[in-house]
């Protein structure tokens, strides 16, 4: 068995300590240090019995890992997987991939001409409930995929909005959440070609929205719709509704995504399929219900263990940092066509 994997931890709030409890039981890798300027992070750091330092760059010089987890603050992720990359040192970026398309450009072309691999941290793709759901629109179980619907409605407590960042521009629910169903839509459903987009910020009245719809037309031919609000009374919502986080009280009986087709439809995250008995049949005739199975497991302890492959060189990122990009984009045309009122398209980035 080869030796446990070297990884070292740039940013220790609440995602790196996330990733922390699945490392320190993982036997494929272990934690070598922790790199990150506040003060909490030195305690965190000798309570893992690994070396600290303030400065991410100083720790890649002297410590040397094999692999990076970086879970800083979003407008770092850019810059700073670029000094991995230099350094030769494989990167497991959380979302966002970075808060400006240009700046991903850099990094896409950084990690191509390098050859070091970036995973982006869209960990909900590594979920085999979202697998298994993928599998069955690639199948064909739904026929020509027509109608998507998918829901983010929840509320956030006030007291969430006391860190002064979340009021401000660029922390709104589009870059810090939808971005997260953003991705699985275009995971499950394929790119999407066009968008137009509504946003507000009546309730809070802050710097960035509290409610958004947004039409999409995707490249397939499916049309959707993502409406979301972080200041309602409301159970559909990913968080509240897979049981990912149990942070969340779950409201197991709630979709919070419904894909329909020509033969069939699917609600996630209950995995629940509808279809007619026989071809042709219409709405006078009862649809047939049945649950589709899948074997549970964490997606961030999946994505970690992916990543440990991804490291050795034995597979490639599930997410690269192009493809996540695409996400980037896709939600970057979603703002420009909410600001002007028009339908607009991604400016997506080449996926190899």
């Amino acid at each position: 068995m080869a030796e446990p994997l070297r990884i070292a931890l740039i940013g220790a709030g609440v995602m790196g300590r996330q990733h922390h409890q699945h490392l320190k039981d993982l036997p494929e890798a272990r934690l070598c240090a922790v790199a990150d300027p506040g003060p909490q992070a030195v305690a965190f750091a000798a309570e893992c019995e690994v070396a600290y330092f303030a400065e991410h760059r100083r720790m890649l010089d002297e410590v040397r890992p094999q692999a990076v987890i970086v879970a800083n603050p979003n407008a770092l992720h850019v810059a700073t997987a670029l000094d991995c990359i230099a350094a030769g040192v494989p990167v497991l970026l959380e979302k966002p991939v970075g808060v400006h398309l240009d700046e991903v450009r850099e990094l896409v072309a950084a990690s191509a001409d390098s050859g070091v691999p970036v995973l982006v941290g869209h960990h909900r793709r590594h979920n085999p409930l979202i697998a298994r759901a993928r599998e069955l629109v690639q199948d064909g179980c739904l026929g020509r995929l027509t109608t998507v619907t998918a829901l983010w409605q929840l509320q956030k407590p006030d007291s969430y909005f006391d860190v002064a960042w979340r009021r401000e521009p660029g922390a709104g629910m589009l870059l810090t959440n939808l971005i997260h169903d953003l991705d699985l839509l275009r995971h499950l459903c394929g790119e999407v070609a066009e968008v137009q987009a509504i946003t507000s910020d009546g309730v809070r009245g802050f710097a960035n929205e509290d409610s958004a719809a947004v039409l999409l037309r995707f490249a397939n031919g499916a049309l959707g719709t993502l409406t979301g609000s972080d200041a309602v009374a409301a159970p559909w919502s990913w968080e509240l509704d897979s049981g990912e986080n149990p942070v969340y009280p779950r409201q197991a009986d709630q979709p919070c995504y419904l894909l329909a087709g020509t033969r069939g439809a699917l609600s996630i995250p209950q995995l629940r399929r509808w279809q007619y008995a026989e071809p042709g049949a219409g709405w006078h005739q009862p649809l047939l219900s049945s649950q589709e199975s899948f074997t549970p497991a964490e997606a961030l302890r999946c994505q970690l263990e992916h990543f440990v492959r991804v490291a050795r060189g034995e597979q490639a990122p599930l997410v690269s940092a192009a493809d996540a990009g695409n996400t980037l984009a896709l939600l970057e045309a979603i703002q420009r066509a909410a600001a002007s009122g028009r339908a607009c398209a991604p400016e997506l980035l080449s996926v190899q």
